[in-house]
C-alpha cells in the first residue's frame, strides 16, 4: 500500500500553514510547530528538508522565521511528496529496472504505469493556494453546520 509517512505528511502541513501568511510573511518554526501539532525535533528536520529543496526561505534570529520561496500555486502536492518521498511508483514494473520475464506481454505492467501516471497527474495539479482555499471552504461549511440548531425529538 502506498502512504505517505509522516515527515512528508508534516512537510504538506509546514507548506499548507507558511501558504495561508500573507506574501512573504515569516513565521517561527516554534508558532507552526504548535499551529500544526509538529514534534520540535522532527519539525526542524523538516524544515531543514524544505529548505535544502528550494521550497523555503529561512531567516535566523530574533526576528527570523520561515516564509515560502515561492507563490502557494507555484508548489505542487506531488513536488513536496516526491521531495521527501522519492520519485512515486506504484509498482517496480513501472520503472522497468531489472529483468522482468513478463515485461513484454504483461497486461498489468502497463495498467499500473497508467495508474500511476494518473496519481502523479493528480498531485501535480493540487497546489498550495486550491489546499489554502480548500481548507476555507472547509470552515465555512463547519461554521454553518455549527450555526444550525439541533431539534430535539422525544423518545416515545
Amino acid at each position: 500500500m502506498f502512504r505517505v509517512n509522516r515527515q512528508t505528511d508534516y512537510a504538506v502541513r509546514v507548506v499548507l500553514a507558511l501558504a495561508k501568511k500573507p506574501e512573504g510573511t515569516r513565521i517561527s518554526t516554534a508558532e507552526i510547530g504548535r499551529e500544526m501539532l509538529i514534534p520540535p525535533a522532527l519539525l526542524q528536520r523538516i524544515v531543514a528538508g524544505l529548505a535544502n529543496g528550494g521550497f523555503i526561505k529561512t531567516q535566523p534570529g530574533r526576528d527570523g522565521g520561515i516564509r515560502l520561496a515561492h507563490l502557494p500555486h507555484k508548489i505542487s502536492l506531488l513536488q513536496i511528496v516526491e521531495h521527501f518521498e522519492g520519485n512515486l511508483v506504484l509498482s517496480a514494473c513501472v520503472l522497468k529496472e531489472g529483468d522482468c520475464p513478463f515485461e513484454n506481454k504483461c497486461p498489468v505492467s502497463c495498467q499500473w504505469k497508467r495508474i500511476n501516471d494518473l496519481i502523479r497527474d493528480e498531485m501535480s495539479r493540487i497546489d498550495f493556494q486550491q489546499l489554502v482555499e480548500d481548507g476555507i471552504q472547509i470552515e465555512s461549511a463547519l461554521k454553518h453546520r455549527a450555526s444550525i440548531p439541533l431539534e430535539v425529538v422525544p423518545i416515545p
